[in-house]
């Protein structure tokens, strides 16, 4: 609330309203940005040398995908399709997370200090402007007070499904798409359709290519919400009045973002190398039930050991929020039910039954609990087979009820309750989460016959490589090593392999990186297990086989390999490869294995 000045009642209170308003707006930034260094600061200590402990393969895409959005604007390239990983049939970066805006506005930096860098920036600044996002919509348009603005923002930003994601997603620790997403939603009933209608479409655009998933929650979420609140009796009258204008705002929302979209989506849906559906269970993908009560891995309760590892793994713990906060939410909802207005008992209730049907959703097409399967079917069940669905996790459909406790601790907040139980409760619930660093690990030198760009003398300007072993999520070193021959100038290469969703996965779903050939998953088994099998005429004429349809101008096998999930077994690697293609030889860090013409 504003004080007016009896003088100049519309006038007096706007500079210090303004200059209050921008204190309380870079206060919420600064400790946003204290907690976003503090989560990421294993990173920040040698952004080029450390990795995240537990998801260094996807840093690895992110930190690809970033190199190639620079390299595609700056050589006239295709952004949502490329050769340069998965050669000869390439990949279809739209059915991927291509993350094109990103790469585009950060082009320059990442061509300055490099995309592991730019990797660091972006994430640490996901969590910043999520934060900042959050309160914006919360002060200037959900409550009155900034401490209750502060209070659900903060939580958002820094909930234990957020800061899971910060384990190298950079889709989804996007969450400042949400608020501003859902604030110009909201804003179509305003009847500026068609000014409205435009900047939605744009906004759609944009979320699609950072987090199309996230973009198709955010989507049904709007739908649950408004359709509830729609249908309630003290707000029957203003759905039916807003509607013409929401439905015309809509449509130009459809027509802008059609017209921006056409291509990816067509590319999405029709492209080469395109798949329907993931190769990722959805079962084993399910929330489990349990989860919602436990503590996080990444929080004060879980270093003190009270986390209970219900995630399959560690980027995926979607709601977490502990049993205290789920009280605390169920009597935040209750009591502000109790004192609410027959309006705002609507808003509740919509915003009840959104929380509860993406809860149920989330987990999964059967019930999951304390990590035990059952047979008990759930509504999600239905949906699976669905377009869209069938490549969405069900458990990430948790991440939109974190919103949702947001808005109810800040309403609560906002409420003001007197006693000190309720400070209490806050306590209780909200000091065993709180977020601690991420777990990092050194991660293997690029090799000097990359850095130094000596591998321009054995393979040829626009030539194939092939990483030993070949690149995956689980071995991922040659993306990275493409990512630094672009954005340091020396040319590019083209990989056999890549870590990359492609098609060939059972029932015409996708998988993980090209269908594997003989070559290459036999060298994969060899690093995993360190077991060197038979290699004889028929394995070494396999061999040349596999070479000649990759094209491959050379093998490269470094001297530290980076496993993302197990240690690579080096020394069965190189007399596997030996055995396959004769002794090699030694250049800079690295055995290199050259092709012959007639060999590819």
């Amino acid at each position: 609330m504003s004080i007016a000045s009896p003088a100049h009642p519309d006038v007096a209170p706007a500079i210090p309203a303004r200059a209050s308003r921008w204190r309380a707006d870079l206060l919420v930034t600064g400790i946003a940005l204290v907690l976003a260094v503090w989560v990421t600061s294993g990173l920040w200590i040698d952004p080029n040398g450390r990795a995240i402990k537990v998801n260094s393969s996807d840093q690895a895409l992110f930190e690809w995908l970033l190199s190639y959005g620079a390299r595609a604007i700056t050589h006239g390239e295709n952004p949502f399709f490329t050769h340069l990983i998965g050669f000869p049939d390439g990949a279809n970066l739209a059915v991927n997370t291509s993350i094109t805006v990103y790469a585009v506005l950060f082009a320059p930096l990442t061509f300055l200090v490099g995309a592991p860098a730019t990797f660091l920036v972006i994430l640490t600044l996901n969590l910043v402007a999520t934060a900042y996002a959050w309160f914006w919509l919360l002060s200037r348009h959900l409550v009155s007070a900034k401490l209750a603005a502060a209070t659900g923002a903060l939580f958002i930003a820094f909930a234990p499904s957020m800061v899971s994601h910060a384990n190298a997603h950079l889709n989804w620790t996007a969450g400042w798409l949400v608020p501003i997403v859902v604030w110009r939603v909201l804003r179509l009933r305003d009847g500026r359709w068609l000014r409205d209608g435009a900047i939605l479409g744009v906004l759609v655009a944009v979320a699609f290519s950072i987090a199309a998933e996230g973009l198709f929650f955010i989507a049904l979420a709007c739908l649950v919400f408004l359709g509830v609140w729609s249908l309630s009796k003290a707000t029957r009258a203003e759905a039916r009045a807003a509607l013409p204008g929401v439905l015309r705002g809509l449509g130009v929302t459809a027509v802008v973002g059609f017209a921006l979209l056409a291509y990816p989506i067509w590319m999405h849906f029709l492209g080469p190398q395109r798949f329907h559906g993931t190769g990722f269970d959805a079962r084993v993908h399910s929330e489990d039930i349990a989860g919602y009560f436990a503590f996080p891995q990444r929080s004060l309760a879980g270093i003190a050991g009270l986390d209970t590892r219900l995630a399959p793994n560690e980027t995926e713990e979607n709601s977490f929020f502990g049993l205290p906060l789920v009280l605390l939410t169920i009597a935040a909802f209750w009591y502000l039910w109790r004192v609410a207005a027959p309006g705002r008992r609507a808003t509740l209730r919509a915003l009840g039954v959104t929380a509860l049907v993406f809860a149920v959703l989330s987990w999964g097409p059967a019930v999951k609990i304390f990590k035990n399967y059952t047979d008990f079917p759930l509504p999600y069940a239905l949906l699976n087979p669905l377009p869209v669905f069938n490549a969405a996790l069900p458990q990430r459909l948790a991440l939109v009820v974190t919103p949702i406790v947001g808005l109810l601790l800040a309403l609560l907040v906002d409420a003001r309750p007197r006693g000190r139980v309720w400070l209490a409760a806050f306590a209780v619930a909200l000091v065993p989460i709180l977020p601690v660093n991420l777990l990092t690990v050194a991660r293997e030198p690029i090799p000097t016959f990359i850095t130094s760009g000596n591998w321009t003398s054995v393979v040829p300007a626009g030539g194939v490589m092939a990483t030993v072993p070949f690149t995956l999520d689980t071995v991922p070193d040659g993306q990275r090593w493409q990512a630094y021959a672009w954005t340091h100038g020396q040319g590019e290469f083209s990989l056999a392999s890549g870590f990359y969703l492609g098609p060939g996965g059972p029932d015409g779903r996708g998988r993980i990186g090209p269908v594997p050939r003989y070559t290459d998953g036999m060298l994969y088994e060899v690093a995993q297990s360190g077991v060197v099998p038979p290699i004889g005429p028929a394995e070494q004429a396999q061999a040349r086989a596999d070479v000649a349809y990759w094209r491959v101008d050379a093998l490269v096998l470094a001297d530290r390999i980076h496993g993302s999930k197990w240690p690579v077994q080096h020394d069965a690697l190189l007399t596997a490869t030996r055995a396959l293609f004769g002794p090699g030889e030694r250049v800079d860090d690295v055995w290199v294995w050259r092709m012959s013409p007639h060999q590819r």
